[in-house]
């Protein structure tokens, strides 16, 4: 079992200058998932009339994105390719000081403490992120489309991308261009996807600037702190498919 200090960054709302605070925990055990243990914590906070530490999850299962926290300065902790829900405390040891702070980026505004805002990834989404299916009656099954075994693997390792935001809390440049190109590669290697190609990637990186995310500079901070492990192959993609819509358009 172990006992560890938690310095945790409190921020009451958006307006808050928050600060980080110092929490005592004990008995923890190695097998515990990290946000298991943030639970003990919120129940001792609870017991002693305290506001209990605000984080986000729901499926805690490594597939819905929304455990999002930055622990000891990794974006999902010193595991690789794990969400947060999916860190141990096996790979911390008795008397850690731990350090849990909120993703930080201009396009993920604080909403309290390790909560916060992105919507700027479904806005992102909304912007292109979709198909057109012909719905006449006389729909092709996708199923019955030859799609070759080299693009279908390419397009599923791209959709495996769970929308966390990893990649903009590890970039020096807050930049959103591995999300976006996985989105953006997951329909520029299927037939379905041609249909909108070229106003999909026009239309979504011109959304992911105006939430004010940065510009890659190939440092690859990236690929290494997501949880699926996405490729900088799709950034490549996204690139060319947005030099070649540029063109046509």
């Amino acid at each position: 079992m172990m006992n560890l200090t938690l310095k945790i960054w409190r921020q009451k709302n958006a307006s808050d200058k928050g600060s980080i605070v110092d929490y005592q925990v004990s008995d923890i055990s190695p097998d515990m998932s990290f946000l298991e243990m943030l639970d003990i914590l919120n129940n001792q906070l609870i017991e002693k009339g305290d506001s209990p530490v605000a984080f986000d999850h729901d499926c805690r299962e490594g597939i819905c994105g929304m455990c999002s926290l930055y622990i000891n300065g990794e974006a999902h902790g010193p595991d690789r390719k794990v969400t947060t829900c999916q860190l141990h405390m096996r790979k911390f040891k008795d008397g850690d000081t731990i350090y849990i702070e909120p993703f930080r980026a201009k396009g993920f505004p604080v909403i309290k403490d390790l909560v916060v805002d992105r919507g700027a990834f479904d806005r992102i989404q909304h912007a292109g992120g979709f198909i057109s299916v012909n719905t006449s009656g006389n729909t092709q099954d996708a199923n019955a489309i030859p799609i070759s075994k080299h693009d279908a693997d390419k397009a599923m390792d791209a959709a495996t991308c769970i929308g966390c935001g990893a990649c903009v809390a590890s970039c020096k440049n807050s930049s959103a261009m591995l999300f976006v190109s996985a989105k953006v590669s997951q329909y520029a290697l299927l037939p379905q996807g041609q249909i909108e190609a070229t106003d999909r990637v026009l239309n979504m990186v011109q959304q992911m600037d105006e939430e004010g995310f940065g510009n890659c500079t190939n440092t690859g901070a990236c690929e290494v702190e997501c949880p699926k492990g996405i490729s900088l192959e799709n950034i490549a993609r996204m690139n060319r498919e947005f030099m070649k819509a540029s063109i046509k358009s």
